[in-house]
This record gives structure tokens, C-alpha cells and sequence, in this order.
């Protein structure tokens, strides 16, 4: 039973006539009667006495219009409660610490203006790529950055392809190594600093050592670390060396704080892609995430 006609019998009964009730609901009296006589054929009773003067419920109608005020209360109660709840889109954004450290402020900032009369819950968390696909796989992440291996297979995947990332070998001036070209071997007499298993710079760079029957225990020693600043200042420090993307650490190189290394016959490149579950790319939210991807980078957007 639709709550409009429970709405109408209270009406009636507080007006105390079809009429009035007819004018405070914008109806015609047609309407009010037919919709009393709609609820007297669903219950098999009548709820008004009409012998007399004045409208008078009868017994089954006190029992209908006390139910009736309950149900009104009820929906009108539930009408409060779900205006009361905020209902908030929802991205969750998984980038690698590479990307991250360099374009994610820009990427933010972009993507909350774009949306500033949305309201948006917008997760964003820093992982390699191994485990941001697997998020995507596992509907954890909406949308995901990821560097990875020109050998690595992503069909699984919708993709949009992003500028190659550039990774160099950098060293601080205080090491005493100026050579900016040179053989891998020329640098084992140093402290390596690399990323865990799963990120692909490390992979890169296994990749190129045992493209030269060498291996990361050929270095004097070899530090795992996952946090990029603190690889950074081991760097400058003159603590060792590290293969990094060249973005990460440009500002250095430039002021002259680090110097880059370029090694005969290693790989220089991986590749940078967004990745996104297929069927989901002309979400509205997502595609706009997307284009503010590619605007934080300057360069044009293929959404």
C-alpha cells in the first residue's frame, strides 16, 4: 500500500471533512474520496460512518488510521536519516614512491580542483608495482601508476602508456668518483643502495648486471632501503651510490650535489604506465583522475 493514501485518511481526519482535506493536500475532493475508497476495498471495511452529519471513523478506521500515523512516522523518520548521511564518491590511487615523490602533490592538487563541487573520499597509497597491480586484480585500488620492465605483461590490464622513466647511477661529489661515463665494473668498489624485491629499478638493474655476467655481490656491500629520502641523503652523503630515476633526483644533479653515471652497455629506461581494471575506463571520476595524471606530467591526455 502506497504511504500517500495512509497520508490522505490522516488528513481527512484532521480537517474533519474530504474538502479540506482536498485543499490542504492540492487535490480535488474527487481524488481524497477515491483514494478513502481505494483503502476501504484494500482492508474489506469501511472507515468512515457517513450516516451522520459529521465524519466519524468507525471501528476498523481507528485501527487503520492509528497504524496509518505509525507507518508516516516511520518513512518520515527514515526521510531524516538518509538526508542526514553525506554520500561521498569514492577513488582509491596507487602509485609507486617514484611517482609519488615527484608528481602526486600536482596530481592531487589537480584532480580536487577539477572536483571542487564533488564531495570525494580519495585514498591514495604508495606501493611498488607488483603489489599495485595486484590491488587493481584484487579491486583495492580504482586506478594505479606503475614503472615496470619492457618484458613485463600487463594485458590483463586497461592501460594508458606514460613517458618512459629515465634511471641513472648517481653518486655525491665527496665520493671522489667524477667519471660520468664508464664500466659497471668501475663501480663495485662502492656501497650500492637499492629498492626491495618487486620494485622494478631493482629488477632493471639485476637485469643489467647479469646482461654483464655481473651480480649486485660483486658491490663492496649492498643496502635494501624503500624509503627514497633517506637513499637520498646516503647519496649526498657520500655514503655510496645508488641506481635511481632521474627524475627523483634532477634538482640534484642540476645544483650539482650529485653527479650521474651513465655505465657502457646498461639499460637506461623502464617503462611508466596508468593501469586500471578493463570496462572501468569511461567512469566519469576515474577518467578525470586520469587526465590530471597527464596534466601534472605536461603532456597531452589520450582520455
Amino acid at each position: 500500500m502506497e504511504t500517500r493514501y495512509f497520508k490522505t485518511l490522516v488528513t481527512v481526519v484532521e480537517t474533519g471533512s474530504f474538502s479540506k482535506a482536498a485543499r490542504s493536500l492540492h487535490l480535488t475532493q474527487s481524488a481524497v474520496s477515491q483514494r478513502i475508497k481505494i483503502l476501504e476495498e484494500a482492508f474489506d471495511h469501511s472507515l468512515f460512518d457517513r450516516s451522520g452529519a459529521a465524519l466519524k471513523l468507525t471501528a476498523v478506521g481507528e485501527i487503520v488510521l492509528n497504524s496509518a500515523r505509525q507507518i508516516l512516522g516511520a518513512e518520515e523518520s527514515l526521510l531524516a536519516r538518509l538526508s542526514q548521511i553525506s554520500y561521498r564518491k569514492k577513488v582509491s590511487f596507487c602509485c609507486t614512491s617514484t611517482f609519488g615523490a615527484i608528481y602526486l602533490p600536482r596530481v592531487l592538487n589537480r584532480f580536487m580542483l577539477d572536483n571542487g563541487g564533488t564531495q570525494i573520499d580519495l585514498n591514495f597509497l604508495l606501493h611498488n608495482s607488483d603489489q599495485a597491480l595486484l590491488g587493481i586484480l584484487n579491486k583495492e585500488f580504482d586506478i594505479s601508476v606503475i614503472e615496470h620492465c619492457p618484458k613485463d605483461d600487463l594485458s590483463a590490464f586497461k592501460t594508458f602508456p606514460l613517458p618512459d622513466d629515465e634511471l641513472v647511477f648517481v653518486s655525491s661529489p665527496n665520493l671522489n668518483f667524477p667519471t660520468q661515463q664508464c664500466d659497471v665494473d668501475e663501480l663495485f668498489q662502492f656501497s650500492l643502495f637499492v629498492r626491495e624485491d618487486g620494485c622494478s629499478s631493482k629488477q632493471l638493474l639485476m637485469t643489467g648486471l647479469e646482461g654483464q655476467g655481473k651480480n649486485l655481490n660483486d658491490f663492496a656491500t649492498v643496502a635494501t632501503s624503500d624509503d627514497l629520502r633517506l637513499t637520498c641523503q646516503m647519496v649526498l652523503s657520500g655514503d655510496g651510490i645508488a641506481f635511481m630515476s632521474k627524475g627523483l633526483v634532477c634538482e640534484y644533479l642540476q645544483t650539482g650535489q650529485m653527479i650521474e653515471h651513465s655505465v657502457n652497455g646498461f639499460p637506461r629506461s623502464r617503462k611508466r604506465k596508468i593501469v586500471m581494471e578493463k570496462g572501468r575506463e569511461d567512469e566519469k571520476l576515474l577518467s578525470n583522475l586520469i587526465r590530471c595524471i597527464f596534466s601534472a606530467m605536461d603532456i597531452p591526455s589520450s582520455v
